[in-house]
């Protein structure tokens, strides 16, 4: 099983890689302007996880430069998703509000609705 779980995960990598989207272009303030939001924000993931995959590929479509954790190969990140998410479960998001909460998104369709509405050009 766990050798069908790598030859999945390296397929589904490879067609990832070789259908990339193509990212937004934006002008060089409004880019650092959505840097500086983006900064607040850390996705936790598995590498070659199709959810994941997904998500990654919306944010290079909406070119977000959000930090990506993997807890599959890190116990410290896997430990905090476990801890302050409540489970491990990927993939998450953690949003850091401007008042200093903390928000765990899960589940790949909800992190992109929340992505496309608060990044996309027409927001």
């Amino acid at each position: 099983m766990k050798v069908i779980r790598w030859l999945l995960g390296r397929i589904i990598l490879t067609i990832d890689f070789l259908t990339t989207p193509k990212g937004l272009s934006r002008s060089t303030n409004e880019q650092q302007q959505i840097n500086g939001e983006t900064s607040k924000l850390s996705l936790y993931q598995f590498l070659a996880c199709p959810f994941c995959v997904k998500v990654r590929r919306s944010m290079k479509r909406l070119s977000l430069d959000i930090e990506t954790r993997d807890a599959k190969k890190n116990q410290q990140f896997r430990s905090e998703l476990e801890e302050h998410g409540g489970r491990i479960k990927t993939p998450c998001l953690r949003i850091e509000e401007q008042d200093g909460s903390i928000t765990w998104m899960y589940e790949s369709k909800d992190i992109i609705n929340y992505l496309e509405q608060r990044f996309s050009p027409q927001a």
